[in-house]
């Protein structure tokens, strides 16, 4: 957080930022007011590593969607074809977070006392 908002800050100085930009603040503004509060919350009551194993998910679900959005938006691609990079994200993610949660599971249940 510290390093978007010294970011913007140095962005807004050097003349960056375009006079209609500054409209977005009052869309992503209500995100950031409910997320940072409610990601503190999750990570004091979640495991570190889970809580970053979803977050990185997440994330590469919102690639993929952009990734798929900027093929529809140039052209590039016709039809629903656009969406295989969301897919193939969602796919291999899925795929990943089975092995963290199983590998994760099987070393819960080696630890805890019977």
């Amino acid at each position: 957080m510290a390093e978007s908002t010294l970011t913007a800050i140095a962005y807004y100085q050097l003349g960056l930022f375009a006079a209609g930009s500054f409209h977005l603040i009052l869309i992503i503004a209500p995100g950031i007011l409910i997320g940072i509060p409610l990601g503190v919350y999750t990570i004091r009551h979640v495991d570190a590593e889970t809580f970053r194993r979803i977050c990185m998910s997440f994330d590469a679900w919102i690639v993929g969607f952009g990734l798929s959005r900027v093929l529809l938006e140039l052209g590039l691609v016709q039809s629903m074809t656009a969406y295989q990079p969301l897919m193939l994200a969602v796919l291999l993610d899925s795929y990943l977070l089975y092995g963290f949660f199983k590998t994760r599971r099987n070393a819960v249940s080696i630890t805890a006392p019977f």
